[in-house]
């Protein structure tokens, strides 16, 4: 239980005092009534003795009376009615309620720690009210009165006379039967003649002489002159008087009010009234005193006497005003201090002389009375040891006992005798005694089976033994325990088993025995009183916590239950008050569904008080955690908190809109896009895909973009990208880097996807849901700012936002809102959060198990008329700094700028549309697309790049329009190539052309990646379209390829915020294998072709038709093999077979073979040379073969590029060495590139259609094989060409391994033998067969002419040594020997490309076949010493038969 002011002895000792009854006339109550007092309440706070008080018992030994206090009540001769016991109990409840600001008990028990109010008034107030408002019973005496006062005013006609009225008005209350109520103690009631005097106006003589005449015929004892009024009303007003009353009258008004003799204070209830009459001086004084006793102060007017629970609030509003009356009306005005000692004095010489000696007498009267009727020996007191130390009946269990509780004793009776003299013991603190009696009468009521009886003896005999002085025996909690249950189960009186309850649980509690007593108050509560199981249950739960080791929960679970309680007694402010104590601990624990039913009726008990933040509170944390509820409790729950948010709305319509609980936000998930939506594609026309909400984001890709602007940008600003770049981000997301303000465009939409979460089980209707925003307006060209307008939700002038009229989320459903806004100046956007009106679907739960969002996806949704308009903030936490030390050993999070982009002038904007645009190529396959590029802004762009990291994709043709085919059509089969119809029977000579890179845009010193896109004029008007022919190339690559382009383009004004705009397209494309090739160029033995040039080469091209038949591809035909090059171009075809078509099916190879001759053009330009194999050539000088020429060229000399630049301090170190290595290494590389132009047939549909297409491969080394894809020939070199077709037929999704480390290797120090030997080219020119006749002549003459040819770019030195290697005689004898006449050595200078002619003769002395293949040849460069000098070996022999005439 609860702390209380008193301890337990003061509580029992004021719970238990002698009555006294007061009869005034109707004079004296009107000097009483000057002080707004009845004389029982102008008594009333003197009636407690400050002095001790002595008095004899039985046994005339001395007994000390201490703290002694008396009641003085008005006579009633009606006992209340229960309903009105139970209004005034439930107003004293409502009335107490914790003081304000009173700072409250922390309670720390483990892991929780409670602010809990360590008192309760409100039960204190309660049990006095209720113990005081007792009716009097017959089986006990504590509630009869012991004596009578009988109040008369001096300034009466006759005093004596209405003394004598009195009296016998009193006599005829007490002893006809016409009055059941009051009870009397017994049958001689004392009589107190009180002379009322009012000093202020009677006449202190008559007064005096009248009391003089009262002790004459009452005694001295028995009368008493008491002067009152002595103040002044005129007197100063300076003058404090205390007012002793207040703390009376205000703990309890109605109560006090109700004490009055003659109804003047009365309950009026009617329709239109809900106050209380408080001055008592509108109702009249009825004549005769018998009208004052006809009603009960507490009888309600209704005959029923039961009450509504609603008007309990109204009540309790009722007795705060009058209480606010009575503390605005003093009491006591007419009276001093020394009036107060006055009537301090009268209770004392009261009890003192007429009071105490009476109950002594009474006391000894029944003690004899007893002894003589039951022959006992002299004295109870003194035979009490031989009552209890006789032999013992035991007691019969309460079972066993019949149920007598009807059972009636008559006054006389002995029993009540005892019990009498009991009672009066007990009032005058003689608790031995008391004790003593009790327990004879407990016997004898056992004896007799009169339960009620026993009962009370039982009950008493308890707390006289707890009272007694030095605690002789323990306290009998048994006793308690029977009387409670013999109360509660036989007698069925409820009343007086929680007077027990109440009296047990307090001597209990300060035993410490808390687990006891709240086992005890718990028992007490039933369905009867919800008002006294509310209290009994709070103090049941105070006891839990006040024990050694606190029960937390126990605490908290009888607080829910009390609260509960309290609410069905209509208690609003006690039941909101214990769950809110009860919430301490179950919040936060898990106890997910006990939270919400506590917030729940939290809200509820807040709402009906009209504290409606704590309503919404309440209702708030109950739709915010994660609910387990049933959806059909969560859509009760939602519609409380709607129609509590409505009600709170509506009291501040102009406030600021609140903060809405639902549904979640994931903040961090908001994305924002700037621009329009993306067109959707029309017919052959397909829109750039660009970026739009739909995409997922992927870092990967995103870096590509970024690095692509950069690329372009670059290029633009002449290499270096400028330090206030920023790159365009059109969507930003949590990924994406928020740190700088965005860049939107004025007029340009700006959509903010926000993701919403709905975690109840009911959907959710969002209704005219739209964003809420800041905007400052700035001009940027100008140097002041405008004013801030704050969430300008009515500025369509400045900000357009779109509005979605319904959005609704079903159950647990994570969903997204695209809101846009538009904005109509520049200036600086903040976005603030969202702004809706949340409501539910009418009909939403239901409870056959459908799930409700179905059928609720179309159409208008039917809210059930219940929605609130409010808020939602989007406030998003940066990414976490981690840079710096500080940053990373604290928590510093930096900005996220999303939310604020920084609207700037109006820029151009740029549609690009693809028109027949394919999605499947072949490899190689070339194919004409065309672009159309669309200004839909209003202001012109310029400047417009592309720009992909495969360049080698696509081409818009070349620089100048000679170059560029105009139309498909310009050819048969609408081929893509610029085509000239030749004669089908000419030789495969090769048709020459030239052409400069630079108009392809290579070698221009650009990024060939960064292509310029030819606009006429090179600007694009507003509103202007044009559209561009685009070559297509399948990759080289089998597979699905995503290509990125990235148009760049400029406005003619140059802004200070934005510089340029970028429009994003992702090419899909799938690829199919077509051709493999392979090429080799090797050196050939002839020395001069046929215009007598030397240094030609043979070059042979192996085509193999890789694809495979589920293409549809039918064959393959060759129709055109071209070479471009600054050195060498193909001279002609060389037959290897008679075989002319060249059509290739599935897996089939064929070799062609081609004669490449040095070409004399310049530098500058490359000579394309083409060997037609159809009747139509390609001219692979124009567009678009030789911009993919040009572009794989590009590509690989970036290639080449990086690996050289790699070692070049290593060249630096030795640059005249490496020179001459190099020199020596140009002898072995060609620059001659092969274009393998082609045709495929394909069937698709029953129609056949021919694809075109263009296959590259790059020829650097004599002799070494160069291949058309080269990525993958570390596989070829080792499986060979066949087994590695049939892994990949097995492994088609097999990662290309590296079977060698990756190094660059450095220019080597010294030049290989192979390179060696192609420095000098050597030839013998000399007749297959000689005929001589040796029986003419012995020696054979034959000439030989040796040519020597200078391969290489610079002058070197040649010498001839003809003398033969020494060898062994055996080895000449096998091979012959033959001698060279003349020179044995020549030493000669050739120029760059010199060929010399060398005349030898040999001479022979007998026939056979001969090597004449032995001259040695060794060269060095001119400028070198004898480095580098190596013999010159011939590829073959040089054999020469000689035979004999």
């Amino acid at each position: 239980m609860a702390q209380c002011v008193q301890s337990v002895q003061e509580f029992i000792q004021d719970s238990f005092v002698p009555l006294v009854a007061a009869l005034c006339s109707e004079e004296a109550e009107r000097l009483t009534r000057k002080n707004s007092l009845s004389f029982a309440e102008l008594v009333k706070p003197f009636c407690r003795l400050t002095s001790e008080v002595h008095m004899r018992d039985p046994n005339n030994q001395l007994h000390i009376i201490k703290n002694l206090k008396i009641a003085v009540n008005n006579i009633i001769t009606h006992p209340p009615q229960p309903g009105a016991i139970r209004k005034l109990l439930n107003d004293v409840v409502s009335v107490s309620q914790p003081a304000e600001g009173l700072v409250a008990n922390v309670i720390t028990a483990g892991d929780y720690d409670l602010n809990i109010s360590a008192t309760t008034p409100w039960f204190e107030s309660y049990r006095e009210c209720f113990l005081q408002s007792m009716p009097a019973s017959d089986h006990e005496f504590l509630n009869h009165y012991v004596a009578c006062m009988l109040v008369v005013s001096s300034s009466e006609p006759e005093p004596v006379e209405q003394f004598l009225k009195l009296s016998q008005e009193q006599h005829r209350i007490q002893h006809s039967s016409e009055y059941l109520y009051p009870k009397w103690f017994i049958p001689n009631t004392l009589k107190y003649y009180v002379l009322l005097h009012d000093v202020s106006t009677g006449e202190e003589q008559r007064a005096d002489s009248i009391y003089e005449e009262m002790k004459q015929r009452y005694g001295t004892q028995g009368c008493y002159l008491l002067k009152i009024n002595s103040r002044v009303s005129n007197r100063g007003t300076d003058e404090q008087i205390p007012d002793p009353w207040s703390q009376y009258l205000q703990k309890n008004t109605i109560q006090n009010q109700d004490c009055y003799e003659d109804c003047s204070y009365t309950v009026i209830s009617n329709k239109n009234t809900d106050h209380l009459i408080s001055d008592g001086l509108d109702s009249e004084i009825k004549d005769g005193l018998s009208n004052n006793f006809k009603t009960h102060p507490l009888q309600l007017d209704h005959p029923s006497g039961s009450l509504d629970s609603t008007d309990y609030v109204k009540a309790t509003a009722s007795l705060q005003d009058s209480k606010k009356s009575n503390s605005g009306t003093p009491h006591g005005a007419c009276l001093t201090l020394t009036d107060h000692d006055r009537i301090r004095q009268f209770i004392q010489e009261f009890t003192f002389r007429g009071l105490l000696p009476h109950i002594e007498k009474t006391i000894r009267q029944l003690n004899d009375q007893l002894i003589s009727r039951k022959g006992l020996s002299r004295s109870l007191f003194s035979a009490t040891k031989k009552w209890f130390s006789g032999s013992k009946v035991p007691e019969k269990s309460i079972n066993e006992l019949k149920n007598t509780s009807g059972l009636l004793y008559p006054p006389e009776a002995p029993e009540l005798q005892i019990r009498k003299m009991a009672d009066l013991c007990f009032l005058v603190q003689h608790y031995e005694l008391a004790y003593s009696c009790y327990h004879t009468a407990k016997k004898d009521f056992l004896n007799d089976q009169a339960m009620l009886y026993a009962a009370g003896a039982l009950e008493m005999a308890a707390v006289s033994a707890f009272l007694q002085p030095g605690a002789p025996r323990p306290y009998p909690a048994h006793y308690m325990e029977t009387a409670i249950q013999t109360y509660r189960d036989i007698c069925k009186n409820m009343v007086l088993a929680e007077r027990c309850v109440l009296l047990s649980a307090e001597i209990l509690k300060s035993q410490s025995k808390y687990s006891e007593a709240a086992a005890l108050l718990i028992r007490l509560t039933s369905e009867d009183s919800d008002l006294r199981s509310a209290l009994l249950l709070e103090q049941a739960a105070h006891c839990f916590i006040n024990m050694k080791s606190p029960m937390v929960r126990k605490f908290a679970f009888h607080m829910i239950l009390a609260g509960h309680r309290f609410s069905k007694a209509g208690q609003k402010k006690h039941a909101l008050r214990c769950y809110c104590q009860a919430m301490q601990v179950y919040k936060g624990k898990g106890w997910s569904l006990a939270e919400d039913h506590i917030n729940f009726t939290i809200g509820r008990q807040s709402f009906t008080l009209r504290q409606l933040d704590n309503a919404v509170s309440a209702f708030r944390h109950i739709l915010i955690n994660d609910s387990k509820q049933p959806p059909a409790q969560q859509g009760a729950f939602l519609r409380e908190y709607l129609y509590v948010y409505k009600n709170v709305t509506q009291l501040s319509p102009d406030g600021p809109l609140p903060q809405l609980p639902l549904p979640y936000i994931n903040s961090s998930a908001t994305r924002v896009f700037f621009g329009h939506d993306r067109r959707p594609a029309e017919g052959e026309k397909q829109a750039a895909t660009h970026v739009s909400l739909d995409q997922e984001y992927d870092s990967e890709s995103s870096q590509q973009w970024k690095e692509l602007e950069e690329q372009v940008v670059s290029v633009i600003n002449k290499g270096i990208i400028p330090s206030n770049f920023q790159p365009t981000q059109f969507c930003l997301n949590r990924y994406s880097d928020n740190s700088r303000f965005p860049l939107a465009v004025i007029e340009e939409p700006v959509t903010v996807e926000v993701s919403f979460r709905n975690p109840l089980k009911v959907p959710l209707l969002l209704t005219d849901l739209s964003l809420l925003w800041k905007f400052q307006p700035k001009d940027f060209n100008a140097k002041h700012d405008g004013e801030t307008k704050e969430l300008g939700a009515c500025d369509d002038d400045m900000i357009g936002a779109e509005a979605i009229a319904e959005f609704l989320i079903n159950s647990e459903e994570t969903k997204v809102a695209r809101l846009k806004l538009f904005p109509h100046q520049t200036g600086e956007l903040h976005i603030l959060g969202v702004v809706y009106n949340l409501g539910t679907v009418q009909g939403a739960v239901t409870l056959d198990g459908i799930d409700p969002s179905i059928g609720l996806q179309t159409g208008k949704f039917v809210s059930n008329g219940l929605s609130v308009r409010g808020r939602q903030d989007l406030e998003i936490q940066g990414p976490r700094l981690n840079n710096t030390k500080e940053e990373k050993t604290s928590i510093k999070y930096g900005p996220d700028r999303r939310l604020d982009p920084i609207i700037t002038e109006e820029m151009p904007l740029l549609e690009v549309f693809f028109i027949n645009f394919p999605t499947g190529l072949l490899c190689g396959e070339i194919r004409k697309a065309y672009v159309e590029f669309v200004n839909v802004s209003k202001c012109p762009l310029t400047t417009l790049k592309v720009v992909s990291k495969h360049p080698e994709f696509f081409t818009f043709g070349g620089n100048t329009a000679v170059l560029t085919p105009l139309s498909p059509s310009a050819s048969e089969n609408c081929s893509a190539y610029k085509t000239v119809v030749t004669d089908p029977t000419s030789v495969r000579a090769a048709l020459l052309s030239s052409a400069s890179s630079v108009d392809f845009g290579v070698g221009t010193g650009g990024q060939p990646e960064v292509i310029h896109v030819p606009l006429p004029d090179a600007v694009l008007l507003p509103g202007a379209s044009v559209q561009l022919p685009m070559w297509l190339r399948g990759p080289d690559e089998e597979g699905v390829h995503e290509i990125n382009f990235l148009f760049y383009y400029e406005s003619i004004k140059r802004h200070s915020k934005m510089c340029h705009r970028v429009l994003r397209h992702t090419a899909v494309i799938c690829t199919s294998r077509s051709l493999h090739i392979r090429a080799t160029v090797c050196r050939s033995n002839a020395l001069e072709d046929e215009e007598g040039r030397g240094d030609n080469m043979l070059v042979f091209v192996d085509v193999e038709n890789i694809n495979t038949s589920e293409t549809g591809v039918k064959e393959f035909h060759i129709v055109q093999v071209s070479s471009n090059s600054k050195h060498w171009k193909l001279q002609k075809s060389v037959k290897i077979s008679e075989d002319k078509d060249t059509k290739l099916a599935s897996r089939e190879r064929a070799k062609l073979c081609f004669k490449a001759v040095r070409c004399k053009n310049s530098e500058e330009n490359y000579t394309f040379a083409d060997i037609v194999f159809g009747n139509e050539q390609i001219i692979s000088s124009a567009s678009p073969c030789a911009d993919f020429f040009f572009q794989s060229l590009s590509s690989e000399f970036k290639r080449t590029h990086v690996q050289s630049h790699a070692h070049a301090s290593q060249r630096a170190a030795k640059q005249s060495f490496d020179e001459t290595v190099r020199l020596i290494q140009q002898c072995s590389e060609v620059d001659l590139n092969i274009v393998v132009l082609w045709k495929a047939y394909v069937v698709e549909d029953n129609k056949q259609l021919i694809l075109e297409g263009q296959h590259h491969v790059a020829l650097n080394t004599v002799g070494k094989e160069a291949f058309s894809f080269p990525q993958k020939q570390g596989f070829k070199k080792i499986l060979g060409n066949s087994d590695w077709e049939d892994l990949e037929q097995e492994l088609p999704e097999m990662v290309l391994l590296k079977f060698f480390r990756p190094e660059n290797t450095p220019v080597p120090a010294r030049p290989t033998p192979e390179q060696l030997s192609n420095l000098i080219k050597t030839s013998l020119h000399y007749p297959e067969s000689f005929n001589h006749s040796f029986h003419q002549k012995s020696l054979c003459l034959v000439p030989v002419t040796l040519l020597l040819s200078n391969c290489s770019q610079a002058v070197v030195d040649v010498m001839i040594d003809l003398r033969h290697k020494t060898t062994s005689p055996e080895a000449l004898e096998i091979h012959g020997s033959f001698t060279w006449l003349g020179q044995t050595q020549y030493k000669l200078q050739l120029k760059s490309q010199e060929v010399y002619s060398l005349q030898l003769k040999a001479c022979f002395i007998h026939t056979g076949v001969y090597n004449l293949g032995t001259p040695r040849v060794f060269a060095k460069l001119v400028d070198q010493v004898t480095l580098f000098e190596t013999s010159q070996q011939n590829s073959m022999p040089a054999l020469i038969i000689i035979n004999n005439i």
